[in-house]
């Protein structure tokens, strides 16, 4: 016989109200990433009339890399939060659910540090 309340149970296993900061998160980043994809889109049908190093200098122009570093960080930011519900949702084994979002987390940021290092790289050299 359990003598245990429904709160008692529910004690510790969270707040319902946890998930509602990274929903939000991910749709503000969704709907910044349209004008940012389309910014990008823009950029990207220039590109075969333009010569290598036409191009290196557009993207060194300091809008041109605010704008290519804005679509860098929304797109890993909204990655990452996408990605850690799935895994949350799907992988139900502890330890793998702990390894598959820290190897998430790494290999998203890295993936900044290489964008981040990439843009710089233009513009210093543009």
């Amino acid at each position: 016989m359990n003598l245990r309340t429904s709160l008692s149970k529910a004690r510790g296993l969270g707040s319902a109200r946890s998930g509602s900061g990274a929903w939000w998160a991910q749709r503000v980043t969704a709907v910044a990433l349209v004008p940012l994809s389309l910014w990008l889109a823009w950029f990207l049908a220039r590109l075969p009339e333009l010569s290598q190093a036409e191009v290196a200098r557009s993207l060194a122009k300091p809008e041109s890399a605010v704008w290519l570093l804005a679509y860098f960080a929304a797109a890993i930011y909204h990655a990452m939060l996408g990605l850690k519900v799935v895994i949350e949702d799907y992988v139900s084994t502890y330890w793998l659910r702990t390894v598959s979002l820290v190897a998430m987390q790494l290999a998203l940021a890295l993936l900044a540090v290489i964008a981040v290092v990439a843009v710089v790289r233009l513009v210093i050299a543009g």
